[in-house]
């Protein structure tokens, strides 16, 4: 069975997305993986650090975990199957490794709304993980409730698109979930869009996406995450 992973770090907003992906979960019929992964806090000026242990940071994960288990099964009718885990490490890292593991149909995770001292601190995990995970990634913006996913995006750089695509997955989202579906290219301002690779690619690109009907759009932006954020903002692809 294939499995929907919400990361966790039971913050408001990460508690959220695990609601988001637990009624998801029940309507799409995978089971429900909550991962939680310690890490030791980084000082920062005026940024007080945790005298906690590892030992203490995972032994109160836990008890956080076993009750937001008994919450997801009550909000769901125990009609899903849920799963457990606590790891210690680096969180893109550590989720790059587990979610081959579970058969991982998407990653569901809270959108971060942070200052510059945060994003310092947290290392600005949601871009993180739309850059370097391999699998659907649905970010969910505080406070936002699953009721379908009516859109969804592909970011892609026109490089070697056969091989870094996950097509599988993306076919498997569009039909069972019949979203539009937007493909989105971002360059910098002074460079050149259409190279003999980039052509190349693309055609690549529009054979494997056959069917699906995506919509593309080409964004100028010297930021390629900034580009990224401000078209999901724009269209509200969730």
């Amino acid at each position: 069975m294939k499995t929907t992973v919400a990361p966790t770090d039971f913050s408001t907003t990460s508690l959220n997305a695990v609601n988001y992906a637990a009624d998801m979960a029940s309507v799409i019929g995978t089971s429900l993986s909550l991962i939680h992964i310690c890490r030791f806090p980084v000082a920062i000026s005026e940024v007080p650090v945790s005298e906690y242990s590892m030992t203490e940071l995972i032994t109160d994960a836990e008890k956080q975990m076993f009750l937001l288990k008994d919450k997801i099964a009550f909000r769901t009718g125990e009609r899903i199957k849920i799963m457990t885990e606590i790891r210690e490490g680096e969180i893109i890292s550590e989720l790059d490794a587990y979610c081959p593991s579970v058969s991982t149909y998407a990653v569901v995770m809270g959108s971060e709304r942070t200052g510059a001292i945060e994003r310092t601190l947290f290392g600005g995990i949601t871009i993180a993980a739309m850059r370097k995970l391999k699998w659907s990634l649905i970010v969910v913006p505080p406070e936002a409730k699953f009721a379908g996913i009516k859109r969804i995006g592909l970011a892609c750089d026109f490089k070697n698109v056969v091989d870094t695509i996950p097509i599988k997955e993306i076919r498997s989202l569009v039909k069972e979930l019949h979203p539009a579906f937007h493909v989105l290219h971002v360059s910098a301002e002074k460079e050149e869009l259409f190279t003999a690779e980039s052509i190349e690619q693309a055609g690549w690109l529009q054979e494997i996406l056959d069917g699906l009907n995506p919509k593309y759009h080409f964004i100028k932006d010297n930021e390629p995450e900034k580009g990224i954020a401000d078209f999901a903002e724009k269209t509200m692809i969730s």
